[in-house]
């Protein structure tokens, strides 16, 4: 963990990043930024979901005075993201902005930069310095013999410099692809030459299917190697589902503590209850228990459930029409089908950590 430890302390508006601080959870809007109460909406529903940080697109001057309402209303910092009006950053600045994302090849001369980089100094406010795979330029595409890890983190390097040659290094960096391992290796060479804290994540990594296990593997290998100060998952679909998986990914990794991690069987023939439709109400029931650090089994039958449900904090062991309800590995009492969920429900209200 000594990359991530070593990175530069950032503050996005009562945020901070680097320097070992906790690894911040974001996500997107996809919202029209304009409709103020659609996004403030959909932001309040990723905050109560666990959104450290949330980004909005800032593609018009509605949008850029909207930035202003909607932090009224909100309680994480905004991001606005630009891409080839510099104008729009500034102006996403000027109505609240507590970061901007932009990629400065794509804003226009050195000057419209300056301008960018002068509005974000007189404020203090980050930029976040974001460069793709998908948009690399074609002199290092042809310099590297195609899109490569190398290639990316001399973009990425080569607009930080332009930045820090105007005076200013409140930066974060992000650098991201849909090849997993491309991703992986362009973060583990970017973490050996900068000190910048990393946002992290696999761009367009699909569905919520395929970009769950993409944005694993990936965000998995890159975090476990101490690199990543910030992460999001971006999935084709809600966005409150990014939250969900970028929480399950730092408490698997030890990175993240709170929330109540979900096991259950995988069925089989000897299963007599609906542990599949269980399994799913109870990962659903324990969103709201973000507070309690346990571990609640959901077993199928009475071979291994049992044993397997003791050895979590609270379980349920399935048997026909009914099960044990088990809780610090001890059989509580015998429960119907029917009332599996609430009797769940029930311990959890009452539960202490």
């Amino acid at each position: 963990m000594a990359i991530r430890d070593n990175t530069k302390v950032i503050h996005i508006g009562n945020k901070v990043i680097g320097g070992g601080n906790p690894i911040m959870i974001q996500s997107m809007t996809n919202t029209r930024t304009e409709d103020v109460e659609g996004t403030v909406a959909q932001i309040l529903k990723l905050e109560a979901a666990g959104c450290d940080i949330i980004r909005c697109t800032v593609p018009t001057i509605e949008a850029a005075n909207a930035v202003k309402e909607i932090k009224k209303q909100i309680h994480i910092p905004l991001v606005a993201d630009i891409h080839f009006d510099y104008k729009m950053a500034i102006a996403a600045m000027e109505n609240g902005a507590d970061k901007i994302r932009i990629n400065p090849g794509n804003i226009g001369g050195k000057e419209k930069i300056a301008a960018v980089v002068s509005c974000a100094k007189e404020r203090n406010i980050p930029i976040r310095v974001g460069v793709n795979s998908g948009s690399l330029e074609r002199e290092l595409v042809e310099k590297y013999g195609g899109v490569t890890a190398e290639g990316l983190v001399e973009s990425a390097l080569d607009k930080v410099h332009i930045i820090e040659d105007l005076g200013y290094d409140n930066l974060v960096i992000s650098i991201k692809s849909s090849n997993v391992m491309l991703c992986v290796k362009a973060h583990e060479v970017l973490a050996s030459q900068t000190n910048y804290p990393l946002h992290v994540g696999i761009t367009e990594a699909g569905t919520l299917y395929g970009g769950n296990i993409k944005s694993s593997v990936g965000l998995g290998i890159i975090l476990n190697e101490g690199i990543g100060d910030t992460i999001r998952v971006s999935l084709s679909g809600d966005p409150v589902e990014e939250i969900k998986t970028a929480k399950n990914i730092l408490r698997i990794l030890g990175l993240r503590k709170g929330g109540i991690e979900v096991v259950s069987c995988p069925t089989c023939g000897r299963t007599k209850i609906d542990l599949i439709g269980l399994a799913n109400k109870v990962e659903n029931l324990v969103q709201a228990y973000e507070h309690l650090n346990i571990k609640v089994a959901v077993m199928g039958c009475a071979v291994n459930g049992p044993g397997e449900a003791k050895e979590a904090d609270l379980g349920i062991a399935g048997g026909v029409g009914e099960g044990l309800l088990i809780k610090h590995g001890e059989v509580v009492r015998k429960i119907p089908e029917d009332q599996f969920i609430q009797a769940l429900k029930d311990e959890l209200d009452h539960w202490e950590n």
